[in-house]
């Protein structure tokens, strides 16, 4: 294990808080279900930004940063839809 940390440069104390975090079960479950759901029942439409209207809307209040960091985690990207030409 000395060699280990030693060979990857990071102090033994890093070591031990990325063990201790990749046991523990994630956060984030329900809501990265939530979003991914939202996004789905909009087919794609909706950003972070109407996302996280639309979980406030549903009484949940989540900082828009978490909301596009979980998106991006997920591969969910808003579509553009193409607007309609007027001459």
């Amino acid at each position: 294990m000395k060699a280990l940390v030693k060979l990857a440069d990071i102090p033994r104390s890093t070591y031990y808080h990325l063990v201790k975090r990749m046991n523990q079960p994630d956060p984030d479950i329900n809501l990265k279900a939530e979003i991914k759901a939202i996004y789905e029942e909009h087919d794609g439409r909706y950003g972070y930004r109407r996302i996280r209207d639309e979980l406030a809307n549903r009484g949940q209040k989540v900082n828009h940063k978490k909301i596009q960091r979980i998106m991006k985690e997920l591969g969910l990207k808003c579509l553009v839809r193409m607007k309609k030409y007027k001459s």
